[in-house]
């Protein structure tokens, strides 16, 4: 069975909605966004620069942590990517192990899920 963002909570399809924003606003590879223990939430997209590389869940979790967060309650990554990579995994992971990541197809379609 495939599972859709109609099938997410509604708090995690609003993670999928921002981090469609980023990408698209963007025009980058991936956009991410994550919720905080307290409910807040924070999108980002892909950095590519000569001096820096980020993913977009790096990003997001940067924002996070830079405003106070001290743990992840779920997150989104949105893309073309077949799997969710260890970069970005671990950026979650170092503050809460067990949240859980989504990865996301453009069309709304979830690639995958950790934990």
């Amino acid at each position: 069975m495939t599972t859709t963002i109609d099938d997410l909570d509604s708090e995690d399809a609003k993670l999928v909605t921002l981090a469609r924003s980023a990408r698209a606003r963007t025009g980058a590879a991936e956009g991410a966004a994550v919720r905080d223990t307290i409910g807040r939430t924070y999108a980002a997209a892909t950095v590519e620069l000569p001096s820096l590389s980020v993913t977009a869940l790096q990003a997001a979790v940067v924002a996070a942590v830079s405003s106070g967060a001290d743990g992840i309650e779920a997150a989104v990554i949105v893309g073309e990517s077949a799997e969710i990579t260890a970069a970005s995994a671990s950026a979650v992971r170092d503050l809460t192990p067990d949240a859980p990541i989504y990865l996301v197809d453009p069309s709304g379609t979830v690639v995958d899920k950790t934990p």
